[in-house]
């Protein structure tokens, strides 16, 4: 994955100077002159364009708590605002019961064209975590178990969020946490060793071969609810294999976690993520258990009925186990060790994990007894619970042997894709390639257009649709821009903003508040905001496309044009690379 360049930094610091900012800080030193001292100034977006590119509620705020009227304290606002004669501002009104608008002027929207284009790949980056070190811990699926459409959630939601901190400064570094220990490996295991003649070859597909996997899972699992033998022999096998005394058992386990990390590693290459480390609960385990065992000699642990629990109840939240009555760590004692081995490979600024919700409650117990722990991580971490991602059929569930998985909703959509390009003049590895990234793009993007803790029912039909709210839509947006681009070059027509349109459009009132859409979208942590800014920006240059002759020699705004709509496609190319959404050359 390609770090922005120092330069790239720097410059993005001198565009991202936002207009919005200047604002505020304007408005604030009026209302200081006036004396009042003002906690906050709204600025926002009218949703009626002809209302202004900034509407600010300040004196209907403020306006009582200092004698006045609202309508009265705007007047006055406004009068100090023209006298201030900022160049970025055309005009200035008062709406209703004391709301000012403002208008920004024709000379700061030709002026933000120009400078998105020069800015290029730095346009919307900012500086506001500069000199942060931030860990993602996400996607994080197990070993001897499929990569299900959950994962496929945690990594386009992580990965996001790892591109949105980069772009405001911060030095990111990626985790996989995987769990290699455990039950499910016990139950996968023992379903191996139960049907130990049919275990593939190395020389069989890599796909087999965790199919293999997966049905051995499927067997143990079941057999562990309805099967007292053997579930007596998986929690046994569950002690062989994590402290490895069995030769013939370490042999079979360490073939099947090496074919799952490969397959593992296949769909993170589809998937466009490159973590900087990879984390095993075997390797937390053991740091997990002696750090509950010093924490039990203080206290803060207490036993129950043979086993070790963090009494959660006391502060206002639930009971939990840290080491089970077996003797071994659980995954609350494993994300203890999980914590400090992050730090201690990255002494980080913020650490932000990323999972399913429905271990919000959990999460909560566990940053609890890590803050009792150790207090300086447990501040430092933030943990962002996500909804579920369904089919239309329901949730499903690998212990029951129907799961979908990750590899093969993403070679469904990608068959889908490849439908739809077949007519086109492209070769069969353009259309290969094309239909992977647009695939990918359709998956990711129905995953984060809404709020991350929402449930999502994924449509296949509406998540490739080439029109409308989906990914491939804002791809084939950016490729026809591309094309336009490619033509005004075939055609000696330049980019230039020297002489600007008559009227400023609602494509310019769009593309200026990109950096305000990254800055939210960070501060939040809700990626949410790019999609369906992107979507609001595409259908706007779609309109203005449908309306207008953009590459023309005779016409004397062609340049302008031409330059508007290399504007377009640097934000649409950095906001599709902040939801992990390739921007095809074609399509």
């Amino acid at each position: 994955m390609k770090r922005p360049h120092a330069e790239e930094k720097v410059l993005a610091v001198q565009v991202n100077k936002m207009i919005k900012e200047k604002l505020e800080k304007t408005i604030k030193e009026i209302l200081e002159r006036l004396s009042i001292s003002p906690v906050e100034i709204s600025l926002e977006h009218p949703e009626e364009i002809s209302h202004g590119d900034y509407s600010s509620n300040v004196a209907l705020a403020y306006a009582k708590k200092f004698g006045m009227s609202p309508m009265d304290l705007a007047k006055r606002v406004t009068e100090k605002l023209k006298f201030e004669n900022l160049p970025e501002i055309e005009k200035v009104e008062i709406a209703g019961p004391g709301f000012i608008n403002i208008f920004l002027s024709k000379k700061f929207f030709a002026e933000s064209v120009s400078e998105i284009g020069k800015a290029g790949k730095a346009f919307g980056r900012n500086g506001d975590l500069s000199g942060k070190k931030v860990i993602l811990d996400y996607t994080d699926p197990n070993p001897f178990k499929e990569f299900h459409i959950g994962h496929l959630m945690s990594n386009a939601i992580g990965e996001a969020l790892s591109r949105i901190i980069e772009f405001r400064g911060a030095e990111v570094k990626r985790v996989c946490y995987q769990g290699d220990v455990g039950l499910h490996v016990a139950k996968t295991m023992w379903g191996i060793l139960l049907n130990k003649k049919d275990f593939p070859k190395e020389k069989d597909s890599l796909s087999s071969r965790i199919k293999f996997l997966g049905s051995s899972y499927s067997l143990g699992s079941e057999k562990y609810e309805n099967d007292e033998v053997a579930k007596k022999e998986i929690i046994e096998l569950n002690k062989k294999i994590f402290d490895r005394t069995d030769k013939e058992i370490n042999k079979i386990y360490d073939l099947g976690k090496k074919w799952s990390l490969e397959h593992f590693a296949e769909i993170y290459k589809k998937l466009d993520t490159n973590f900087d480390y990879f984390i095993f609960e075997s390797e937390t385990g053991p740091v997990g258990q002696k750090i509950v065992e010093e924490g039990f000699q203080k206290g803060i642990f207490e036993k129950s009925d043979g086993a070790i629990v963090y009494r959660g109840d006391k502060r206002g939240l639930h009971i939990r186990v840290f080491i089970n009555s077996e003797g071994l760590p659980t995954y609350e004692a494993k994300d203890l060790g999980l914590a400090k081995i992050k730090y201690e490979k990255y002494p980080y600024d913020l650490s932000v994990v990323v999972t399913g919700n429905e271990i919000n409650d959990y999460f909560k117990v566990m940053l609890s007894a890590m803050g009792e722990m150790y207090p300086e991580l447990s501040v430092k971490t933030k943990h962002v619970g996500h909804g579920m991602l369904r089919l239309p059929t329901g949730k499903m569930s690998s212990r029951t042997g129907k799961v979908i998985t990750g590899e093969s909703l993403l070679s469904k959509t990608e068959e889908m894709v490849l439908d739809k390009v077949k007519d086109r003049e492209l070769s069969p590895g353009e259309k290969k390639e094309i239909a992977g990234e647009v695939s990918v793009g359709a998956i990711k993007y129905s995953i984060l257009r809404q709020s991350i803790g929402s449930d999502i029912i994924y449509d296949f039909d509406k998540s490739i649709s080439f029109e409308g709210d989906s990914g491939p839509y804002l791809q084939y947006s950016y490729t026809r821009a591309k094309s336009i681009l490619d033509k005004a070059k075939g055609e000696g027509v330049k980019s230039s903003v020297k002489v600007s349109a008559e009227e400023v459009g609602i494509l310019e009132k769009y593309l200026y508040r990109f950096p305000e859409i990254v800055k939210r979208a960070g501060e939040e942590y809700e990626p949410h905001h790019i999609s369906t800014y992107l979507m609001e920006l595409s259908s706007a240059f779609n309109a203005y496309y449908a309306n207008n002759k953009i590459v023309d020699k005779n016409d004397k705004f062609s340049s302008y044009k031409v330059a508007l709509t290399e504007a377009f496609t640097v934000v649409m190319k950095n906001g599709l690379w902040l939801l992990g959404i390739k921007a095809p050359e074609k399509m």
